[in-house]
């Protein structure tokens, strides 16, 4: 990182932070023999241990939280303590938005970000195999460019993919998409474009893993405020919680019946933007009014099947049976 500095005592104040840096920390001092000695091995550095001192003081004075205690000197704080590196590098091992060259090469900057007792407590990192990880080298080229998008109000083209049975990615269709880009998120370790299909006036969210060819667009992106639904902006939060699986479509209140000791999945799926409008102590029951996208609570209710009952709207309510009616004659079916 300072190879041009070798030899270079003008930039010895650095050195010494450096060195710092790599090699100490709360429980770990450095004397100034061992400066000096870390001085001359990484950087080729000669001084005294006047200098070293001098310039220990002189980080002080910058603002640097160095402790000069009895045992030698010591770095206390940095940009990212040990917890944070961890904490960063678990995301990275566990994105699925990342090919496994991409989440490696990430991890490697990370843990240098650490000092020479960092070591990333990451059991999986040697069995990238076994994880998730897209085969799209192009995320964060397209992350780059959604971003700059956003920023400059901007339309993007892109080709939309999916994957066939020898698990390549395809295109969905020849001709790209025409997108209004508002906002990137994470759901489920994937990220998502929110925005709007030129073709249509609603919000739908697409996979960045997906799409390859990206490209922004000299034409302004439409407003959002003149999107069905968003006059009134986009409420991040209140919009994630209705849209658990990212499916475009309504939203709209559903009122489900069930257990009251669901209410842990319910807090995790839909987080606390809910109303429990009934509990029944006798049955250990209780009605709960969400606000969902229909699209995906049709799909959570057959998830969560032995537990919830859909009781409003009607029409949910028969989707739903029917969807279960098909799937007991498909398993009818195989048996005869």
């Amino acid at each position: 990182m300072f190879d041009h500095a070798i030899g270079n005592k003008k930039m010895l104040n650095m050195l010494v932070l450096e060195v710092l840096k790599d090699y100490s920390d709360e429980s770990h001092a450095l004397t100034q023999q061992d400066i000096l000695r870390k001085l001359k091995e990484d950087y080729g550095m000669e001084c005294d241990r006047r200098s070293v001192k001098n310039n220990v003081e002189y980080l002080l004075d910058f603002g640097f939280d160095i402790d000069m205690g009895k045992d030698g000197y010591r770095l206390m704080s940095r940009d990212f303590d040990n917890v944070e590196l961890q904490l960063l590098i678990n995301s990275v091992v566990f994105s699925k938005s990342l090919s496994k060259t991409q989440a490696k090469a990430l991890i490697g900057k990370l843990s240098r970000l650490g000092n020479c007792y960092f070591s990333p407590r990451v059991l999986h990192v040697s069995n990238f195999t076994d994880l998730q990880h897209t085969d799209n080298k192009q995320v964060m080229i397209n992350l780059d460019i959604i971003d700059e998008a956003i920023e400059q109000k901007k339309k993007i083209r892109f080709i939309y993919n999916t994957y066939n049975t020898e698990f390549k990615m395809m295109k969905k269709r020849p001709e790209p998409f025409i997108f209004n880009p508002y906002q990137i998120v994470i759901s489920n370790g994937r990220y998502y474009l929110v925005g709007n299909y030129d073709k249509y006036n609603t919000i739908s969210h697409y996979r960045i893993d997906k799409m390859t060819d990206m490209e922004m667009l000299p034409e302004q992106a439409k407003d959002l405020a003149s999107v069905d639904g968003m006059e009134n902006g986009l409420n991040l939060p209140k919009h994630m919680a209705e849209h658990i699986y990212m499916f475009s479509g309504n939203t709209i209140s559903v009122l489900l019946e069930t257990k009251q000791s669901t209410m842990d999945e319910l807090i995790d799926w839909f987080g606390r933007d809910f109303q429990v409008v009934k509990v029944d102590k006798d049955t250990g029951t209780m009605q709960v009014r969400i606000r969902c996208n229909e699209n995906a609570m049709e799909y959570w209710a057959l998830q969560y099947g032995l537990k919830v009952t859909i009781l409003e709207p009607l029409a949910l309510r028969e989707k739903v049976k029917k969807d279960i009616a098909a799937m007991m004659d498909k398993y009818q079916e195989k048996e005869s």
